[in-house]
């Protein structure tokens, strides 16, 4: 194939033209005089821009790791778009999650890291993927919104193309790339719960052969309390070389420092929910955390011949976490003394993932075939050093509702301290296959070969295991007219458990498997887009306590969780624009030695909904345009602990957005947040420990494209 530079017509404009496409704007009011493309860019480009809505992309490459239009994806996938990021004025992966059907909050380790449950089953090890890299293995902050493209939710097993992971499903984040067209965008916000962020976003050409993107970002984050502080830096470089037409390189880099506490939140007193929200019951005094994350990926990508591509690429992560903290411990029997204990701990992380596959079409007896062959192989080393006080009761305690803060930290003595490697391989092949216009088949299957050791420095003892998994994935889709799909699927999936049983065994894998039937609609023009699915998935071999000595624990343990799932979303007319999801989840556990079958899973919601409704149209008398729209939040009561011996409460939360884009450049905003002061709890830790979320927050801010 022929193609010429800066903008060449195969691999580097799919990568670049596809990005720009998801960023414009649907209105009348796109200045396109203004921002008119270079006589080089792709016209087709601009002609699909114009049809397209800002929330309702084509596909999601994180589904089949190819291009395949998303209503053939035997799958329920959604999408969070940069155009639904910036009109949730979400900030972070947490600000996005409760528009998405199925997704639950998890404890978040006292505010630092993300923790979500898709379709009932929460994962921290692979929770999400970064442009199809793990991205959540070791102990990394909360994903920044500064550096994203958009979030694709992959409902269902993943295991088939990323190995070990959750039956109900994952999260690929996709990253901003750099383009060979010149932008910058800085923005600047500050807000109410001491709140002020400032970002910048540059990208453009050095040359006709590469092309730079640099983020970065500042905040000092909102809080539920005036004791309590934190503050986050980012910066993230990304270089794009075009070595030939059909051969580009990409790195990109993201390195982020955080500082805070560990803040556990609330408790229940005795199964009620009786403190006020901003009550800190830890030692506003002490030092914050210390976290850490660099992250590197590099990836190289070559169009082979017609038809067919390699890749190839390396992802390498190290991240820390450091720092003292005051723990919870029990509440006395007066119903008000709490005890604590000092806590540090140490946390260090490595991981380097590589992987290979190539893509190739072709055709056999008149049946179509994409075809994808890969490889991956992984290594994981976590570090763990835990020290706490032992105190007697009534030294470090807490009155809840009179708190005194200062008190002489008692000495801490190391409790735990491991070394742990994880080394993984695994082979995959996927094949998409057209039987005609209106039915496709996916069918796929993954080998994994997992190595486990974790060395104990304490007691100078090793545990390894070994273990080998095959997950398969099955998908028929039926598209009966150019707007409606119904689809059908099967998958599995594997997670090590960690440990040995009384015996010195190690425990075999976790097993899942998931059976999900839907029906997509898209409309004609793009504009709209809808999901409906259902599902019923299985969770073998959890651990759970051993009967025979209650120190250890055997692989015997089983859940469930069936469910239906709604999402709709784009424009629906000139002026208005939507994305709303309802959730019905059933998950329980159905066979454990400890917890009573049908006791529910914790922090999972029966119901679950969300609204965002926003209106756009010409700002009159003055000029330019304005948007203004509401977004509500509704979770059902939920279990509070994995034995279900108190609830976390009903709640519905309004949000208010409004903006004024004053010209193509310019663009001021002023949103509201928890719009009533609704006092409300989106998850729990444990026993005892319970998060509740922030009070009104006001929000106003600039952004000014160059």
């Amino acid at each position: 194939m022929s193609l010429t530079p800066p903008y060449p017509r195969s691999l580097i404009a799919r990568h670049f033209c596809h990005v720009s496409l998801l960023l414009l704007p649907i209105s009348d009011f796109a200045y396109a005089d203004a921002d008119a493309l270079p006589d080089s860019e792709l016209p087709e480009v601009r002609v699909a821009a114009s049809a397209a809505s800002k929330y309702v992309p084509t596909e999601a490459g994180g589904a089949t790791r190819t291009e395949t239009p998303l209503r053939e994806v035997p799958q329920s996938v959604r999408v969070v778009t940069s155009a639904l990021i910036e009109d949730l004025g979400a900030t972070r992966l947490s600000d996005t999650v409760d528009y998405v059907s199925g997704i639950a909050r998890q404890n978040d380790f006292g505010g630092t890291w993300d923790n979500y449950a898709i379709r009932g089953f929460s994962s921290t090890d692979m929770g999400y993927l970064v442009n199809g890299f793990p991205g959540s293995r070791g102990y990394s902050p909360m994903r920044d919104t500064a550096t994203v493209e958009r979030f694709e939710f992959l409902k269902g097993p993943a295991a088939a193309l990323y190995g070990s992971s959750e039956p109900g499903g994952t999260i690929n984040i996709v990253t901003k790339k750099p383009k060979f067209t010149r932008s910058t965008a800085a923005e600047v916000s500050g807000g109410t719960l001491g709140f002020a962020r400032a970002t910048v976003d540059t990208t453009g050409p050095v040359n006709d052969k590469f092309a730079y993107r640099l983020n970065m970002m500042a905040e000092d984050g909102a809080s539920r309390s005036s004791l309590i502080d934190n503050h986050k830096y980012l910066i993230a470089p990304a270089l794009a070389w075009a070595i030939d037409n059909d051969t580009l390189l990409q790195y990109e880099g993201e390195f982020m420092r955080v500082q805070t506490p560990l803040d556990r939140g609330v408790i229940n007193v005795n199964g009620k929910l009786v403190l006020p929200r901003d009550r800190y019951l830890q030692e506003p005094n002490d030092p914050n955390l210390h976290l850490s994350s660099n992250t590197h990926q590099l990836t190289l990508e070559r169009d082979l011949a017609p038809g067919w591509r390699t890749r190839f690429g390396v992802s390498y992560k190290e991240s820390g976490f450091e720092g003292n903290a005051a723990e919870f411990g029990s509440l006395l029997a007066d119903g008000r003394t709490l005890t604590r204990r000092n806590s540090w701990r140490s946390l260090p992380s490595r991981d380097t993932s590589v992987q290979a596959e190539v893509e190739g079409n072709f055709n056999t007896g008149g049946i179509g075939h994409r075809m994808m062959v890969g490889l991956d192989v992984s290594r994981l080393y976590m570090g763990m050093d835990i020290a706490y006080s032992n105190p007697p009761m009534n030294r470090y305690a807490i009155d809840i509702y009179n708190p005194v803060y200062g008190q002489a930290k008692p000495p801490v003595t190391l409790s735990t301290s491991t070394r742990e490697n994880q080394r993984n391989f695994g082979a995959y092949m996927q094949d998409e296959i057209s039987l005609g216009e209106k039915w496709k088949l996916l069918g796929g299957v993954r080998f994994d070969s997992y190595q486990q050791s974790v060395d104990n420095l304490i007691t100078a003892k090793t545990s390894s295991q070994n273990q080998t998994a095959v997950s398969p994935r099955v998908g028929l889709t039926w598209l009966p007219t150019a707007e409606i799909s119904t689809y059908l699927s099967f998958g599995k999936s594997f997670r090590p458990n960690t440990g040995v049983d009384e015996s010195g065994n190690a425990f075999s894998p976790q097993h899942g498997r998931a059976v999900e039937a839907g029906v997509k609609w898209q409309s004609s023009d793009a504009r709209l887009g809808a999901t409906l699915s259902v599902y019923d998935i299985q969770k073998r071999n959890v651990l759970t306590r051993s009967p025979t000595n209650p120190n250890f624990n055997i692989a015997a343990g089983e859940a469930t969780s069936r469910g239906v799932e709604i999402d709709a979303f784009g424009q629906v007319d000139q002026n208005w624009r939507i994305s709303t999801s309802f959730s019905l989840i059933d998950a329980k556990v159905t066979e454990d030695n400890a917890i009573a079958a049908g006791t529910r899973l914790t922090n999972i919601p029966k119901v679950s909904a969300s609204l965002l409704a926003i209106r756009e149209d010409a700002m009159p008398w003055i000029g330019g345009r304005y948007g203004v729209g509401a977004g509500v939040v509704y979770a059902g009561s939920r279990s509070g602990n994995a034995t279900d011996t108190y609830s976390l409460p009903a709640y519905a939360t309004v949000k208010l957005v409004s903006y004024w884009q004053i010209d193509r450049r310019t663009k001021v905003y002023l949103d509201i947040h928890n719009l009533f002061d609704k006092t409300y709890y989106p998850a729990s830790w444990g026993n005892l420990a319970i998060i509740p979320g922030l009070g009104r927050q006001f929000v106003a801010g600039l952004r000014y494209q160059f």
